[in-house]
């Protein structure tokens, strides 16, 4: 579908010639037969590009019948696309470097540079740009590029399961130069399964001409028998993320069911937050009113313009406590190094702290307060 470009949309005008003007086919100096003309988005602006379309001028020379684009032209977009390849790597660089999702990418295009572009049409290009960068990572001229200061090679395999009953996505990466070689999402983890990526892996290995030093796993028997079937020289090391994880699961455990009984003993937020909204809609729609209708034309000018209403900025401070638990309570996140659990405990004792010290606060001004009501026992006279 073509883009649909406003009326007032101002244009860089850019011109493109083609630069080898001979003919493929008899070598004679092609001449300009028509004209192309396309827009697309730059981040600089909108663009309206003129390319020349030149041909052979010999009626019997085959390549008469055939055009010949500007070879710079692919340089600033491809065919069909309403973006240049500024725009292109832009949204590419924000969803698969920064994980932004759709409508951000969207209305980041639309305030910073005025590109408004729909979410199909988003999603179109980062898949696009994914199919490109997956062509990239398997280019084995890249590769050996990458790998060409490198002495030897550390690989890791590992398996990602969305959901339980999905598919496991295995994932072989190089350490060294931190790079993912490929994954690939398996129905089973069979031994066959598994030892079938470790022989790729091994055929990587052998393409770039790099010795493996070292392969790293969560020693998976199907990762125990596979590598040590195709790299049987090669030491196989236990991942210390996984080493520690397993080695903290009963830390772990206890940890989880502390959190379960910290959050039956902080209940009533919601409680807590309905009273002190329903109390502000309480104070705001309390609003005077005219006790007789002759009183109407002389309430008029009040009415139009009724004081604000007192709101009690203690309802916002109690309002904010109760954000601040929620989110210490809903806070699952955590390695074995610091739990949640034992992260949620701090979080909950500096808000209790905070709470103490505003209420021992409060405590001091009333005492202050009485005090000044109160005689001075030592001396025999009122202190006000």
């Amino acid at each position: 579908m073509p883009y649909d470009w406003p009326e007032d949309t101002d244009f860089a005008y850019w011109e493109l010639d083609v630069t080898d003007r001979k003919c493929p086919v008899c070598g004679r100096m092609m001449h300009v037969c028509d004209h192309r003309y396309r827009r697309f988005h730059t981040l600089q602006g909108p663009v309206e590009l003129l390319c020349r379309l030149d041909r052979c001028p010999d009626p019997h020379c085959p390549g008469h019948t055939q055009t010949k684009s500007p070879e710079t032209e692919v340089t600033l977009a491809l065919p069909k696309w309403a973006i240049g390849w500024d725009v292109f790597c832009w949204i590419g660089h924000r969803r698969c470097s920064r994980h932004l999702a759709i409508p951000l990418i969207r209305s980041e295009l639309l305030d910073d540079y005025a590109i408004k572009l729909s979410d199909n049409a988003i999603d179109t290009y980062i898949r696009r740009y994914q199919v490109m960068l997956a062509a990239r990572q398997h280019d084995p001229e890249s590769l050996r590029r990458h790998y060409a200061a490198t002495a030897e090679l550390i690989l890791c395999i590992d398996g990602l399961q969305p959901e339980k009953g999905h598919e496991t996505l295995y994932v072989v990466r190089e350490l060294t130069g931190k790079r993912v070689w490929f994954a690939e999402p398996l129905l089973s983890a069979t031994a066959d399964e598994v030892r079938r990526l470790i022989i790729k892996a091994r055929e990587w290995a052998e393409a770039l001409g790099k010795p493996v030093a070292l392969w790293l796993s969560d020693k998976q028997d199907a990762f125990v028998t596979g590598i040590a079937a195709e790299f049987p020289d090669v030491p196989h090391r236990y991942c210390d993320n996984h080493f520690l994880r397993d080695v903290a699961r009963p830390v772990l455990e206890a940890d989880s069911h502390a959190k379960v009984r910290m959050r039956r003993k902080v209940r009533g937020l919601r409680t807590i937050e309905q009273a002190v909204l329903a109390r502000r809609t309480a104070e705001t729609s309390d609003a005077p009113t005219p006790e007789a209708p002759e009183a109407t034309t002389r309430t008029t000018a009040a009415m139009a313009d009724p004081p604000p209403a007192v709101v009690d900025p203690a309802d916002g401070i109690v309002l904010d406590y109760c954000a601040a638990v929620r989110g210490i309570l809903n806070d699952d996140q955590g390695g074995p190094l610091h739990p949640p659990g034992v992260r949620m405990a701090e979080a909950l004792t500096e808000v209790h702290a905070s709470l103490r010290r505003n209420l021992d606060e409060k405590k001091g001004d009333s005492r202050r307060s009485n005090s000044a009501a109160w005689p001075d026992a030592s001396r025999g006279a009122w202190t006000k």
